[in-house]
């Protein structure tokens, strides 16, 4: 990397969509939690303080030295940051007499300071804090107010540090703050002076280049799902060491129809090395009777890595494992809080190096979902990989809701493929982010013919989303939504009725298990 800026957490729930628009300008960024130290580099151009819900006034609340990384090199303090330099610099930071929390509009701009060149008087700006800066530190510029805080943005004197800080109480991150993208690019390429050269095309070159200086003649073993994590992460290993990468691909039997046999022969045309494992009855055989949802994972994950694991003893002399660990799971590791709760586990195959005792290999752990579609479209893989919608490690196994038999797999094999068509037919399928059916523990009175029927539930659920971290239900056409019905009721027995998810996450999750 020529350069980069570095994004320290304060735990702010924004903190990602700061370093998406930094990658946005087509300039590697990383998050690292504010309780590490940093460690300097000639690649670290600048530093951006995320904001938290932390109070600067708490005794507990993470305190870096400002004022030292300034020393440094030129810091973007954000909301909690801006207040935190607030304090650290002499000035007063208190609770506001009315919580400043949606849109404002910046008043008395002064717009010949370079982080707010091409920002005008009234822009509008995303508030979200409790605490506000009452006094600004003296050797410190005002550089914009808003209609209720006198201070919404400034900037430090030479008396403080080397390189000056620049500090806002809004969050240019988020899509209601009209000019933050400009904001962040004055910032980013004008004073950090970052060169805009992180392109799928360079990080291929560098990718490929760093995996064949690692593994060198030696053999990687890879676990396969058909998703595009783990498509673009073999492609990018296989383009570097070629038929010493080994892949294996394992039905477990809760994959969409006819999945099994379509994602190896995609796998076929793109040249990679991969075996099909078969292994439904063994997973059918342990999940019988299994309601519990966390139950059901860990087996389905355990069983997953007995079987990979014996499947790679058949290869010889391999030395490394490849993952397509994406950056937002290794964000969550990092937590500023350390690990967060768990809500579910995670289907990623965790465990498998400790067990192997191989080191890993992850090309993608940089980059966000739609950064490795990117990447994915620059190395020509086919849009069938590229387009496919996330599907959850577990599969179907987690959107059968209650036990799991084959009978109730095929019944949802058949509704979620009809859906999916549907989906694809009327050209909404691009528009969704991930969609799937899921079978409800839940059997009604319906009427087919003359016959009375006492049959399950099937619910859809469709999502717009950018990376899955947030997520809204999507507003399918209600004349699409009454043919998926009508037809998988139609088609598939067992199912006499079909409902539509219509909840977001936060707070609901997109998956229902």
């Amino acid at each position: 990397m020529n350069n980069k800026i570095l994004i320290l957490d304060f735990g702010s729930q924004f903190t990602q969509l700061i370093a998406r628009r930094v990658r946005e300008l087509n300039v590697y960024c990383e998050i690292q939690p504010c309780t590490k130290a940093v460690v300097y580099d000639s690649s670290i151009k600048g530093i951006i303080l995320s904001g938290s819900p932390f109070s600067v006034n708490d005794p507990k609340a993470p305190m870096p030295d400002i004022a030292a990384m300034a020393n440094e090199l030129p810091v973007l303090a954000v909301c909690y940051g801006a207040q935190l330099l607030a304090k650290q610099a002499g000035g007063e930071v208190g609770k506001s007499t009315h919580r400043e929390y949606g849109r404002a509009h910046l008043q008395d701009v002064v717009h010949t300071d370079p982080l707010f060149a091409s920002i005008n008087n009234g822009s509008q700006v995303w508030m979200s804090h409790s605490d506000t800066i009452k006094q600004l530190p003296n050797d410190c510029t005002l550089l914009a107010r808003s209609e209720s805080i006198p201070v919404a943005a400034f900037k430090t004197g030479s008396s403080f540090a080397k390189h000056t800080v620049h500090a806002i109480q809004f969050h240019p991150e988020v899509t209601h703050s009209t000019d933050g993208g400009q904001l962040l690019k004055n910032f980013v390429i004008d004073i950090c002076g970052c060169v805009q050269d992180w392109t799928p095309a360079s990080f291929i070159e560098e990718t490929v280049a760093r995996i064949k200086a690692e593994a060198g003649d030696k053999k990687v073993v890879m676990a396969l799902s058909g998703g595009v994590d783990s498509t673009v992460a073999a492609t990018l290993i296989h383009r570097a060491i070629g038929d010493n990468l080994y892949c294996i691909f394992v039905d477990n039997g809760l994959l969409r129809k006819d999945e099994f046999a379509q994602v190896l022969e995609g796998y076929k045309h793109l040249g990679l090395n991969t075996k099909g494992v078969d292994a439904h009855e063994r997973f059918y055989k342990e999940l019988d009777g299994v309601s519990d949802p966390e139950t059901k994972r860990k087996i389905i994950g355990r069983l997953f890595i007995e079987v990979f694991h014996e499947e790679s003893l058949k290869l010889t002399d391999v030395s490394f494992l490849g993952q397509g660990t994406i950056y937002p799971d290794v964000i969550e590791s990092l937590s500023v809080h350390g690990p967060s709760a768990t809500i579910k586990s995670h289907h990623n195959v965790g465990g498998l190096p400790e067990i192997m005792h191989l080191s890993l290999i992850e090309p993608l752990r940089a980059l966000f979902k739609d950064e490795v579609r990117k990447v994915g479209r620059e190395l020509g893989i086919d849009d069938i990989f590229i387009s496919r919608h996330p599907f959850p490690g577990p599969g179907l196994g987690i959107r059968i809701l209650g036990a799991v038999s084959e009978e109730k797999v095929k019944m949802l094999q058949e509704a979620d493929a009809i859906y999916i068509q549907h989906l694809r037919d009327s050209g909404q399928y691009h528009q969704v982010w991930q969609a799937g059916a899921i079978l409800l523990p839940v059997q009604s009175v319906g009427v087919m013919g003359d016959e009375r029927t006492y049959e399950y539930t099937c619910a859809l659920r469709a999502v717009t989303s950018v990376d899955g971290m947030t997520a809204d239900w999507s507003h399918l056409p209600y004349d699409l939504l009454a043919k998926i019905s009508n037809d998988i009721i139609n088609r598939v027995r067992g199912i006499n009725r079909v409902v539509y998810d219509i909840s977001s996450k936060p707070p609901a999750t997109i998956e229902w298990e």
